[in-house]
Formats: structure tokens, C-alpha cells, sequence
């Protein structure tokens, strides 16, 4: 699978667009901000979208939803305890002095344990609370998605509604660190890292 980043928005959010070589097929994760270039970067790959996955609701994650959704016709997919964190999405950009997002549909609420389909490529969808209620990882093929769960040398904040230290270390040991040690990590923000680097080194994370 190819993985191509776009830093959007003040924050630096990082949207994946995770594309499957052979039938051209492409998923976009976490579209934050910047629509037009995300746009711009699907059509010169000549790339199909298939899916806007979401890691979670945090006005950052998803600012360029309702651009790309219009534009792509692609289904929107949020873990079904993000519904909450949707429809506060603009009091909370309010909070940190940002506009607030563009409304848009929900297509498939999640579960937990879906398997999304790019090509020949499947991606899992893996509950990962802690950050947010409905905290989602995508993993395919040891690429791993990881949303504002686990970070280069760092993991997500747990202090905004919602969220809990314990559960998001628990996320992190018994799902995220079960995945093969040469995983590649793909976070929400910041640069990518790989599993067996976190668990040697990450200082936020108890062994």
C-alpha cells in the first residue's frame, strides 16, 4: 500500500491518503483541513476514493470532510461513540479560536473489528479509546493509522471530554502493540514511526 501525507490546518493534522498500487483505489484518513489540496493530490495520482475514514471526531481530524465527501461521493465511516464529539466539533474549534467545521453525513457508524475494502488491499478498523470514546486505528498490511492514539515518541492527550489516560494505555498494549514490530506508524500528527521503536522507547508508555 502506498501512503501519501498532506500536513493540513493550523495544527498540522496529518490526513493519509492510503492507496492500493494496483486498481488505483484509495482511502482518505482524517481529511483535517486544506480540501483543495487533498482534492489536488486524489487527481493527480489518478487515484479512485473509496472511503473518508475517521479516526476520531476532534474539529482538527475533520475540517475537509464535507469538501472531499462532496466532491468524491466516497462514504463517510466514525466509530459510533464519536457522535457525541460531532456534534460539539464547533464549540470546541471555538474554544481553541479556530472557525468551526463544515457539517456532513456520517455514512457508517462503526463498531470495531469492520474490515474496509481498497482494491485488494483490507483495512481494520480497531477500537482504540483513550484519546476520544470511539477512537478508531486502521491496520493493514503493517501500515498502521493511529489516529491521536499513539505518536513518535508520545501518545494523545486524554484531558479533553472523554478521554482517559488508563483506557488509552490500555488500547495501546492490547491492540496497537500486538501488531508485528515492523509496523509503520502513521499518526495524526507529527512524523511516522514504526511499533518496535515505540516499545523500546516511547517515554509515555509503561511496559
Amino acid at each position: 500500500m502506498l501512503v501519501e501525507t498532506l500536513i493540513t490546518g493550523p495544527l498540522e493534522e496529518n490526513c493519509h491518503i492510503a492507496i492500493e498500487p494496483d486498481s488505483r483505489e484509495a482511502a482518505i484518513i482524517d481529511p483535517g483541513e486544506n480540501a483543495t489540496e487533498i482534492l489536488a493530490a486524489v487527481e493527480s495520482r489518478g487515484v479512485i476514493v473509496r472511503h473518508i475514514l475517521l479516526t476520531h471526531a476532534h474539529f482538527d481530524h475533520i475540517g475537509a470532510v464535507a469538501a472531499v465527501q462532496t466532491a468524491t461521493g466516497a462514504p463517510v465511516s466514525l466509530h459510533r461513540a464519536e457522535a457525541p464529539n460531532l456534534e460539539r466539533a464547533a464549540l470546541q474549534s471555538a474554544f481553541f479560536g479556530f472557525p468551526p467545521p463544515e457539517p456532513f453525513a456520517v455514512d457508517t457508524w462503526l463498531e470495531g473489528g469492520e474490515v474496509m475494502a481498497i482494491g485488494t488491499q483490507r483495512l481494520q478498523v480497531l477500537f482504540t479509546p483513550g484519546h476520544s470514546p470511539g477512537g478508531c486505528c486502521f491496520y493493514s498490511a503493517s501500515q498502521l493509522f493511529s489516529g491521536d492514539v499513539l505518536f513518535h515518541q508520545s501518545i494523545g492527550r486524554s484531558d479533553l471530554p472523554g478521554g482517559d489516560a488508563a483506557q488509552l494505555l490500555h488500547s495501546i498494549h492490547t491492540l496497537l502493540f500486538l501488531l508485528p514490530d515492523e509496523t509503520v506508524v502513521h499518526p495524526g500528527h507529527g512524523e511516522s514511526t514504526t511499533l518496535a521503536l515505540e516499545k523500546q522507547s516511547n517515554p509515555f508508555i509503561r511496559q
